[in-house]
């Protein structure tokens, strides 16, 4: 696989990149690397372990306490939650480790795995790098007291249910929403901490079967949600995806709404009870202009980050910011979260329509999307795509024609030959003949 971590931890084909030993090996250098920094220093180390139903989790998951224990560290397996409730439980019991178990959004065949530090944070990447260099070391196994204690937690998803409802500055009643969860990890604790917040809740996606997570539902599929949200005639739809850290949603006339729309509504209400911290959304360059022109007519300013939501994360702590994310719906409520939570978000979206008393689409209208183009151009020596003269040349007399409603972007693919070509502008037919002519241009100055 090459180095093992990418942007969210180490995914892949399970059984085959992700395997039983990789997971184990991956535990224990997890737990010297932890120990030789003095995350361990003074008591005996404690880890929290979840997964998403996905059944190679199973054995994904049986292998990682295995490791740890193994390793001299005790182990709290709290079974099937979503990736947040998982970083929730890590900060809220003081943990020294969590791991999870997931792939996301992506199909069943795939698995991950997924590292907490205390205090429900992602590991930075030098400690990543550090686990990695520490495979499979030699090392001295402790014996009798000290191998570590593995025990089960049935209560841990309720405590994460209270830990959500504790944050919502509105009840639900009057509220009738579907809610899509993915065959996925929140298919118990999405639907109750709606019911729970006083909405009537129609379910759908919650038979989770270790084979049928995100397959034709859920944040990657919305469509079965939109006919849901039609044929009960209600309020709102909310999807999330296998394991609950991102959430889409749809109005009640079945209309998709983004990433984008919902860290609009969600900025202007904690700017309105003085909780948007510095006056600043944090998004990615890859978040609708829309957003941006919403965000800056309402003194709301939006910094942007590259494309990840670590990158979001990142700036949001470096800043001291309370809210960010990206328009796949994976939004960050730093106050009461350390992650993407899709449970979360949909809580505090549906909370604003709740206080406003009006339609979602209302809500959400606050960021008009502009019309966005996006091309794959292959074959390209993406290392120039920032300093070709003739591209550049083009960028800019593409800028010059769009003008303050539009927006031009490249970007080099970080794995590929690839050059993402992407433009925003007032009418799709213009953004399409833009993004046409730069893709033309880059195709000719950057070809291998």
């Amino acid at each position: 696989m090459g180095r093992y971590f990418g942007t969210d931890g180490v995914r892949g084909l399970a059984n085959v990149d992700v395997t039983a030993e990789l997971a184990l090996d991956l535990s224990v250098a997890a737990a010297h690397v932890l120990a030789d920094a003095g995350a361990f220093s003074g008591h005996r180390p404690r880890a929290v372990v979840g997964r998403d139903p996905r059944a190679s989790g199973e054995f994904l998951s049986a292998a990682v306490v295995a490791g740890l224990a193994s390793a001299g560290v005790d182990v709290v397996d709290v079974g099937v939650l979503p990736t947040p409730g998982i970083a929730h439980l890590v900060a809220a019991t003081g943990a020294d480790l969590g791991v999870v178990l997931s792939a996301s959004h992506n199909p069943v065949p795939d698995n991950g795995i997924k590292f907490f530090a205390r205090g429900g944070h992602k590991l930075p990447d030098e400690v990543e790098d550090a686990i990695e260099g520490r495979l499979r070391e030699t090392w001295a196994r402790p014996t009798g007291a000290g191998v570590g204690r593995v025990t089960a937690d049935a209560g841990a998803g309720g405590r994460y249910v209270e830990h959500l409802l504790s944050t919502l500055p509105h009840r639900l009643e009057g509220l009738k929403v579907v809610v899509d969860c993915a065959h996925g990890a929140a298919w118990s604790v999405g639907p109750e901490a709606l019911r729970r917040a006083g909405a009537e809740v129609v379910v759908i996606g919650a038979s989770p079967d270790g084979l049928n997570t995100n397959d034709g539902v859920g944040s990657t599929h919305l469509e079965p949600l939109q006919a849901a949200v039609l044929a009960e005639g209600a309020d709102a739809g909310i999807a999330f995806d296998g394991d609950a850290d991102r959430c889409l949603a749809v109005d009640a006339a079945g209309a998709v709404v983004d990433g984008d729309q919902i860290m609009g509504a969600l900025a202007l209400a904690l700017a309105d009870r003085g909780q948007l911290h510095g006056d600043t959304l944090v998004a990615t360059v890859m978040s609708n202009l829309g957003l941006l022109l919403a965000m800056r007519s309402r003194g709301v300013q939006v910094l942007q980050t590259g494309v990840g939501d670590r990158y979001v994360l990142e700036a949001m702590r470096e800043g001291g910011y309370s809210l960010g994310g990206e328009q796949s719906g994976h939004v960050v409520m730093l106050d009461h979260q350390t992650t993407g939570d899709g449970v979360l978000t949909a809580l505090h979206l549906l909370a604003r329509v709740a206080e406003l008393g009006r339609p979602l689409a209302d809500v959400v209208g606050v960021v008009q999307r502009l019309p966005q183009v996006l091309v794959n151009v292959k074959g390209v020596d993406r290392s120039r795509a920032s300093s070709d003269a003739g591209v550049a040349e083009a960028v800019a007399a593409a800028e010059a024609e769009l003008g303050t409603t539009g927006r031009v972007l490249l970007r080099p693919s970080g794995t590929e030959p690839l050059v993402r070509v992407m433009v925003e502008a007032g009418e799709v037919a213009q953004a399409e003949a833009v993004a046409a002519r730069l893709a033309g241009v880059v195709s000719a100055r950057l070809a291998l």
